[in-house]
């Protein structure tokens, strides 16, 4: 039993949640609350991280991580290109609406297991005994090149708005891809100095950030409103375009949905940092929920002033300053220094998302590592006494984004590719995780108790999610433009059917090592 009796000095001041009869009180940094303990204990894990989490800074990691009004800028050129102005506005809201059903979901489920494995842990525990090991093996390898590749990805657009900002303020400099990859360098060493060093302040950081996050949005919304020739109307929200040539306009949305679900890709972060959250089964969940609904509301305000504000849509797709919302906020000004400004409003939480993204992709890797689900698992499964974090997963995160980095000094459309590679990645993970617990419902089998339960609305939000997702995933996998040459090719296919090659061979020879985590859970 956890003795109640604890010191008032180290009391959690935040209201206690109750499960059962049982209170549930804060024990300790590391521990957490007793909630945590018995969640820990079921699942049969030892707590090994500090949960230094609280239900606010978690709130404000997974607002950061996603960043959706700054994502939906940053990968505007997608939808504008396939869409127009009004395809990005009403494919914007159909997606966000979407990926509710997917948010309460996952939520769920995060309550019912709040563990950093996430989706390869749910399918574990949830998927029918005879594919349990086999789909939870795959659901971790898919779900490590979702966020590695997204932490790519991040870095990548933040190294771009820096070219894109020289371009602005000195003509005379021409981009090169080494000049990006250097940047992205760059970019992951403040990453990795966050990561490491800073980590027990990440909390306090990201709570800083998420305040910028809003005040920034407040600020570029009242400039753009403020100084910019506006477009009717009429053509906003009416004119749907097919500028990449595809030959029908209902099918370029389609394509163009692809960017606005990457606006909300990695939607469950915050389950991933479970194991560093008090009351995680609490927290996790509504983290999710408020991440959802206000980053995706700020990101649908911010998608209908950036339409009005594009006059031009080839002109802006075809900005020399390689970044269209750059060239919308020096139209908008018709300022060098206030586009500058605006941009290096965005390009600091640009930053600290990505800081925010090495360390979920770290924990993915950590926990899998800890599973026995990768070579070498003892040495990425290893928790630094020093700073209570798993620093070696860290470091091995940081390296494969430095890798992937190299492909944009070949290609830059090839390193762009990259997106839609985690965005298949990841939707798979959903797509497999919530079918698993679709499936016990259907079958009426008990699910475990959770603090965030969906009761008579889940097997419909369930399958909701499931039909919403396998349509996007479909979608992914286009080609950036109709007839393409080699060089715009969508090499996503390639990327991820070499990870599920892999990850099935590796299962074949080592499938007595790897148990999968409903292996270790406690049986009654």
């Amino acid at each position: 039993m956890v003795n109640a009796k604890v010191s008032t000095s180290h009391v959690d001041t935040a209201p206690y949640h109750l499960e059962g009869s049982e209170e549930n009180v804060f024990i300790s940094e590391k521990e957490g609350t007793t909630a945590d303990k018995r969640d820990m204990a079921r699942m049969g894990k030892r707590q090994e991280t500090r949960r230094n989490f609280r239900h606010p800074t978690v709130i404000a990691f997974t607002m950061v991580i996603l960043a959706t009004w700054e994502a939906e800028l940053a990968t505007s050129v997608y939808s504008l290109g396939n869409g127009g102005t009004a395809g990005l506005i009403w494919g914007y809201l159909i997606v966000m609406t979407g990926f509710g059903f997917v948010a309460a979901s996952m939520a769920e489920m995060a309550s019912m297991a709040p563990t950093s494995g996430g989706q390869y842990h749910w399918v574990s525990e949830f998927a029918p005994p005879s594919c349990q090991k086999f789909l939870s093996y795959l659901v971790g390898w898919l779900g490590m090149l979702g966020w590695s590749t997204a932490a790519a990805t991040v870095s990548y657009l933040s190294a771009k708005q820096i070219q894109g900002l020289i371009l602005l303020n000195h003509a005379s400099y021409e981009p090169k891809p080494w000049h990006g990859t250097l940047l992205i360098w760059a970019i992951l060493f403040v990453c990795l100095v966050f990561n490491t060093f800073f980590s027990k302040t990440l909390p306090l950081v990201e709570g800083i950030i998420v305040i910028l996050h809003v005040a920034g949005f407040i600020a570029v919304l009242i400039v753009l409103w403020v100084m910019a020739d506006r477009a009717p109307v009429d053509v906003v929200f009416k004119l749907f375009e097919d500028n990449m040539g595809w030959g029908s306009t209902p099918l370029s949305v389609m394509v163009g949905l692809v960017g606005a679900a990457s606006c909300f890709v990695g939607i469950e972060a915050g389950a991933h940092m479970a194991e560093e959250v008090r009351d995680a089964a609490y927290a996790i969940p509504r983290a999710m929920m408020w991440t959802w609904i206000g980053n995706g509301l700020f990101g649908w305000l911010m998608g209908i002033t950036f339409a009005f504000c594009v006059k031009d849509t080839m002109s802006v797709l075809t900005t020399p300053l390689g970044v269209p919302f750059m060239q919308v906020f020096y139209n908008s000004t018709k300022s060098v220094g206030g586009a500058t400004g605006l941009t290096c409003l965005m390009l600091v939480i640009s930053l600290f998302g990505c800081v925010a993204v090495i360390a979920t992709a770290s924990r993915q890797l950590f926990v899998f590592a800890r599973d026995k689900g990768i070579p070498f698992s003892s040495f990425f499964g290893q928790i630094s006494p020093t700073y209570q974090i798993p620093l070696n997963a860290v470091y091995v995160t940081v390296v494969l984004v430095v890798l992937l980095s190299l492909i944009n000094l070949g290609s830059s459309v090839a390193f762009m590719q990259v997106v839609s590679l985690g965005v298949v990645a990841m939707l798979t993970t959903y797509i497999i995780s919530i079918s698993c617990v679709a499936l016990k419902r259907i079958r009426r089998e008990p699910l475990l108790p959770s603090k965030f339960n969906l009761g008579k609305l889940g097997l419909p939000t369930n399958l909701i999610s499931i039909m919403f997702l396998a349509f996007i995933w479909v979608f992914s996998l286009f080609p950036s433009v109709p007839r393409p040459k080699v060089s715009d090719m969508n090499w996503a296919v390639l990327g991820y059917g070499s990870v599920v090659t892999f990850s099935i061979l590796y299962f074949v020879t080592r499938r007595h090592s790897y148990r999968g985590p409903v292996e270790y859970v406690r049986k009654g």
